[in-house]
This record gives structure tokens, sequence and C-alpha cells, in this order.
């Protein structure tokens, strides 16, 4: 790691720039923009103390509050030299004394920072098993990875998640078209192809054609948010929606502060190809989102267009609309009626002390058939079960409408 070259202080753009990438490894948005006004945040605040320059680095790095736990952790080991930081101020402010305190021990978000920083090495040593790892393999590691959630898992774990979504067993659910087609042990007789059969023996003998309802599973239209608040479990929702790709018709859009169509990218056969295309064509990945704005404009524009009258679809979101306003309420009550079967899956049901308090989410709860978690891989696995079955009683978004504080345990 940089911290551990011996760099003079001279060279603090470069250690800044290394610290970038180790937050970027750990799960950190950071753009090339944001390193250059960290350079510049630095250069130009009057620092003295590892705490100030901690702070200079945070206002710039940080942009939500979930992320500051990871940002402690990287701050922690990356700087853990002793001395290196001070003699960094040192060269940068002579008059301030040099000091070192403890290392702030990082909470969540430390299999992020350990695998961003301490990646596997060729012919590097295995690590010492921890107490927190004897405690955490005494159940199946299979169930702890289930039940774990999407934004505290390590690269490792993230990876190994993706694989399980592939090996899905996909739903099996089909409804039966207007349209016929040819079928030997069809109910309906088919008098054009009869007649054009007994054609060929001149009339004499009439076999008679049969043909019966195409059966056809129901296309899936997704719309999924993509602000900075969610962000993290869209990346794994949309390796989901590539895996449902290979057995139904997905139509996927993402919003944020617009709506882009990226169903034509996401058909790409290797999943690493078709997310890279899917980053590549979205700009506004964690930023902002205006769910209204972003509903209207797929229902003026798309809801035709993707058959969704004929379609399951799946909004992904937190809910969380800045202005719930009429134009939402009218903009759900549409989708409503012009889907299959609309199904609202929000990451904030990871909480246990969740309550839809937020305008926005009791705005949007009426509208929707079933209200469902989406943070681990047991809620992925029950979402999947849920488009080839009918609603459960535990997804009825009517319980968490009887009270401000949701349903009663």
């Amino acid at each position: 790691m940089a911290a551990d070259a011996d760099l003079p202080p001279g060279r603090l753009p470069e250690n800044i720039l290394y610290f970038a990438r180790a937050l970027r490894a750990a799960g950190l948005p950071v753009g090339p923009g944001a390193v250059l006004d960290a350079v510049a945040a630095v250069t130009a605040a009057p620092f003295t103390t590892r705490a100030d320059f901690r702070a200079v680095l945070q206002a710039v790095f940080v942009k939500r509050r979930e992320q500051i736990a990871v940002f402690d952790g990287v701050f922690a080991v990356f700087w853990r030299r002793r001395g290196f930081l001070e003699q960094l101020m040192g060269a940068m402010s002579p008059k301030a004394p040099p000091k070192s305190e403890h290392r702030p021990k990082a909470a969540a978000g430390a299999s992020r920072v350990a695998d961003a920083l301490y990646g596997r090495r060729p012919g590097a040593a295995d690590p010492q098993p921890s107490l927190d790892l004897d405690a955490r393999f005494s159940v199946s590691a299979e169930e702890v990875l289930r039940a774990k959630d999407f934004a505290q898992m390590s690269a490792e774990e993230i990876a190994a998640a993706t694989a399980a979504i592939r090996a899905l067993r996909m739903p099996r659910d089909v409804r039966r078209l207007r349209r016929l087609a040819p079928d030997a042990r069809g109910t309906r007789l088919d008098p054009r192809r009869s007649f054009r059969r007994s054609l060929r023996g001149g009339g004499d003998a009439i076999d008679l054609a049969r043909r019966s309802p195409v059966e056809r599973p129901p296309p899936v239209v997704a719309i999924c948010d993509i602000s900075g608040s969610v962000a993290d479990y869209t990346r794994v929702f949309l390796h989901f929606l590539h895996a449902l790709s290979a057995r139904r018709r997905v139509s996927a859009f993402l919003f944020g502060t617009r709506l882009t169509d990226v169903s034509r990218v996401l058909r790409h056969r290797d999943v690493d190809d078709a997310l890279s295309a899917v980053s590549a064509a979205v700009p506004d990945w964690s930023g902002g989102t205006r769910i209204a704005a972003s509903l209207h404009l797929f229902n003026r524009h798309w809801l035709r267009r993707v058959g969704a009258g004929a379609a399951t679809v799946i909004l992904f979101t937190d809910g969380l609309e800045r202005e719930a306003t009429g134009e939402l309420e009218g903009e759900m009550r549409r989708l409503q009626r012009s889907c299959r079967r609309l199904i609202w899956v929000n990451p904030l049901l990871r909480f246990d002390g969740f309550e839809a308090r937020a305008s926005g989410i009791r705005t949007m709860l009426p509208f929707v058939d079933e209200f469902r978690p989406i943070h681990n891989l047991r809620a992925v696995g029950e979402l999947c079960a849920a488009l080839g079955a009918a609603g459960s009683a535990a997804a009825d978004p009517k319980r968490w409408l009887a009270t401000p504080e949701g349903p009663s345990t």
C-alpha cells in the first residue's frame, strides 16, 4: 500500500490519490473530481492535527451518513504508519506539533475495508482466523450469507451472492394468450390447415388439424431507483434481472433524476459486460431521485411500448420522494391500473424498526399489490418465488397502512 512506502511528505497528492483508490475499492463512489477537490482542500486548509486532516477528507469523500463507517476504517488502516501523517502535517505547517492518536476502530463496513486494503497478494500467507470468524461459522456459512445485508458484504461475499443469484431456480409462471398455435393434441379444430391438408390427397380424406391457446410467461418490467441511498442494492438487483432475462422478457429502466432505458444492454450474455454497459448508459448514478417525474415519463412514453398491460412490474425504490404531491399519487394509480401486477421492493425494509411514516411511502403504498424487502439473498429468493405464485399475506401493503407505525408484531 501507499502508506507503507517511504514516500516523502512532499508527495501528498499521490498519497491522497492512492487513498481515494482504496475508498473506491471499499465501495465508496469516488470520482476523479473528488480527488482534485481533496488535494486542493488539504493544501488550503490550515489543519494541525490528525482529526482535522480526517475531517477535511471526510467532507470531500463522504456523501451519505452510511459511508462514514467505511471511510473511518479505510482512513485508520491507510494512514496507519506511526508518525507518517504527522510528517506530512509538519512539512505543510512547520508550527504544528506532532501528535499521535489512537486509531479509530471500524464497526460497519470492516469487511470491505479489509478487502480493499489487504487484498490477497501472490505468495501471501493465509491470515490467522479471528474470534469473529469462529463465531460466524458456528452456523451454516450458506445461511449467514443468505441473511447478510448486501451493503455489509465484502467483495468476496458479493461475488458469492451474485453467483447464488445466477443459480436461482427462476419461476415458471405462464399465462394463456388469445392467440392460437398448431398443436397435435389441441382441443380446437383448425379449418384452414385441415382443408389445406386435404388438397394434398385430392380431397378424398380430410386430416383434421388442431390448435390450442399459446402459453407464455408474462413479461417483467423493472423500474429501479439508482439514487445514492439505494445504489449499493441496485447493483445486486441488476444481477437478478440479468438472470431472470434468460427465462422471461425483461424490460429494465433506471431512474435518479432522469429515466434511462437499459433493456437492450442488459441482454448481453455476459453479466459483467451487461452491467458495464448499464453503468456507461446511466449518467446520474448515485445522484438524487425524482420518483414522480420518472414515473410520469415511463407512463407517458414507455407504458404501452413494453406491453406493461400484461406484465408484472417491479418497482425498486426506497420511496423517499422529496415532494410527495398529487402527481406521485396520480402516476402510481395509472401504473397500477395499466399492469398485471405491481410489486414494490424497498431496501428500507431491512430495518426492524421501519415505519411507513414518510409521505412518499404512504402515498405509494395504496397502489401496490405487494410490498417486499430486497436487502439480502433470502429476500431475492422470496421475490423470485413470488413471481411464480400468488401474493402472500406477509407482503400485503395494507398491513403497513393500518397505522403510521406499520404492522403490529
